[in-house]
């Protein structure tokens, strides 16, 4: 079914509603936009047919959009379980050739493609004889544009740039996994006070006693198995609780809650898809879950309706150790809720109020959620530094600074330390007595390779990555995220969680005492790092400046709610959302540099400042 594109192809993404994956569609279609081709995304009705296309009238919708856009070639995505994603996908494509939506058959379409697990691509794969094209995961910007068909003089070259410093962690870090080194690596001390893995532990007992042990940083990792059997899933996750807990390789056990966790906690769940995750629905569940896994801290997803409710029930029943709230997020702009953005902000505020009241620290989850959608460097930043203040003028003494990297993942090593930094260093500057900052550094959730070795050699590459961010100092950053390695591929069960802590640590350890010889350079000193941060900086503080002044009570939920829907934080990307945020959806985003910025129809960079005033002046 493979034709070569032209210029004229019009490219469609589709993926099921309950898949809330989404950052693979809008990195693709960002690309082939930047190659001039036309892209459309399916809206959440199109996705929810798609989920039962055999009901009446669904496989109707589907086809409309389909050809009310003029689509050629169908992009379908799907990275949950590979069974049911081969199933959705292959009843859409049943449906489409049965229907002569081919050219060979007389139709419009030249192609389908899937993109997904490596699991399911082979199960699409087999089942279609190898006439689906399909995506696992492991694709260069360039190699699934070429896979795409695209031709190689319409790619724009910023994507195949190449440089040192990458070049160099990828080195180290291939040779510290052929090593096998990191198999050896130890626990770091982390319980010798005398609260640890009592009623009053908390995460900043841990990182006083860690700090003064000079063993940082505080480890982290996400996990939760996948079973549609709920009981069966809650004890088994309890098992994994056990299990890494024994190693005392992890500080802070982040339970991957599911969607309806999340959305509909304590509710009837009935006849609901739960799409995956950890499915919590009682104060009692979140109890064993605790106590399993002392002598480690736990944290959870913040709710998506009634955020301040669930932010007390997670103190009450889990002792949690931060909270974790994503404020323009988890509501109507991502589908993960149904609150309007405007109640989520207010909800958000509420919340941050009464945590300010337990003492507990605040991450804001905030700035990787806009480049995931298509935001500039510049959003990032001053996304994070927008909910970092805005959380110190509620109350907050502690904040954990979320820094994602390689997100989107053809990002460079030297932007994405530029970018850290920045963010870094505005948000530091609120530091004082009564206000704290913890960087918490991390992989970018799109970055690994299905191929497990070349994900492992990944994970040790960021970590050298993270360390740079402030090369001379030890206890930075405080605490690591760490992505596990089989994430493009399967989710992490205890074994691969542990190793992916010890790989991390060992490529912490060796990559600094690497440094201290000479043997790899001190990025602290790197001339175009320091150029791209004092740019970054310049702009985002001269655009941070100018919203305090025209803002009227910017950190409030109205004043985050401007900043928004004026289109002062692009999301070029944002799904379903045109019509309703059309002065956030309005601007062009592309990859400059290995960074990515907001520019004109030509393609010309536009400045931050000039921009803000921009949108001022037309509001006048």
């Amino acid at each position: 079914m493979k034709h070569n594109v032209v210029l004229n192809d019009v490219f469609g993404f589709i993926k099921p509603l309950v898949d809330v994956h989404t950052m693979g569609i809008y990195t693709v279609a960002n690309l082939l936009r930047d190659c001039g081709y036309t892209v459309y995304v399916s809206k959440d009705d199109v996705n929810e047919a798609v989920e039962q296309i055999q009901k009446i009238n669904n496989y109707s919708l589907v086809k409309s959009w389909i050809l009310k856009n003029g689509i050629t070639r169908l992009g379908f995505s799907y990275r949950l379980d590979p069974k049911e994603g081969c199933d959705y996908f292959l009843k859409l494509y049943h449906h489409l050739k049965g229907d002569n939506m081919f050219v060979e058959n007389g139709g419009g379409m030249r192609e389908i493609f899937f993109a997904g697990l490596p699991d399911t691509c082979e199960l699409v794969k087999g089942k279609t004889a190898g006439a689906v094209l399909v995506f696992p995961g492991n694709e260069s910007p360039t190699e699934t544009l070429s896979m795409l068909g695209v031709p190689e003089d319409l790619i724009p070259s910023a994507l195949s740039q190449n440089n040192t410093y990458d070049n160099m962690r990828w080195n180290f870090a291939k040779k510290l996994i052929e090593s096998e080194r990191y198999k050896q690596e130890q626990p770091l001390d982390h319980y010798g006070y005398a609260e640890c893995g009592s009623e009053n532990d908390s995460y900043v007992a841990r990182l006083r006693y860690a700090r003064e042990k000079h063993a940082l940083p505080i480890i982290r990792t996400h996990s939760g198995p996948y079973n549609p059997n709920r009981m069966e899933a809650l004890k088994e996750y309890n098992s994994w609780c056990k299990d890494l807990a024994e190693s005392r390789l992890l500080d802070v056990l982040s339970i991957g809650s599911s969607q309806l966790t999340q959305s509909n906690f304590g509710e009837d769940w009935e006849g609901k898809a739960n799409g995956g995750g950890v499915p919590v629905n009682s104060e009692i569940e979140y109890r064993t879950i605790r106590e399993n896994a002392k002598p480690m801290l736990v944290r959870t997803y913040s709710g998506t309706k009634d955020v301040p409710g669930l932010a007390r029930i997670h103190e009450k029943a889990l002792n949690i150790s931060w909270h974790a709230l994503s404020f323009w997020w988890f509501d109507e702009l991502d589908g993960r809720g149904h609150n309007s953005l405007l109640d989520n902000l207010k909800e958000h505020f509420e919340t941050i109020k009464w945590i300010a009241t337990t003492g507990k620290p605040v991450e804001p989850n905030v700035p990787h959620h806009f480049a995931f959608r298509g935001a500039d460097d510049l959003t990032y930043i001053i996304s994070g530094f927008l909910a970092a203040k805005a959380c110190k003028k509620l109350g907050i003494r502690h904040l954990i600074l979320q820094n994602m990297l390689n997100t989107p993942k053809f990002t460079i090593g030297i932007q994405d330390l530029a970018k850290g930094r920045t963010m870094l260093k505005l948000v530091k500057e609120l530091e004082d007595d009564c206000f704290h900052v913890s960087l918490q550094a991390r992989a970018g959730l799109d970055y690994f390779a299905p191929d497990l070795e070349q994900a492992k050699i990944q994970l040790a590459a960021v970590t050298c990555l993270m360390d740079d961010l402030e090369p001379d100092n030890d206890n930075s950053p405080e605490i690591i995220h760490v992505v596990n390695y089989s994430e493009a591929v399967r989710l992490a069960t205890p074994p691969i969680i542990k190793d992916s802590i010890r790989i991390t640590l060992n490529a912490l350890h060796e990559y600094r005492n690497a440094r201290s010889f000479g043997k790899v350079p001190n990025m602290k000193y790197d001339g175009e790092v320091k150029y791209r941060q004092e740019a970054l900086y310049s702009e985002a503080k001269d655009a941070v400046v100018l919203l305090e002044k025209t803002i009227p009570n910017l950190y409030t939920p109205e004043g985050f709610y401007k900043v928004f829907v004026e289109g002062f934080l692009p999301v070029p990307y944002l799904m379903d959302q045109q019509r309703k945020f059309p002065k956030a959806t309005m601007w062009h985003t592309a990859i400059k540099n290995g960074g990515i910025y907001v520019v004109d129809e030509e393609g010309d960079i536009i400045n931050t400042v000039d921009r803000y005033r921009k949108i001022l002046s037309s509001n006048e």
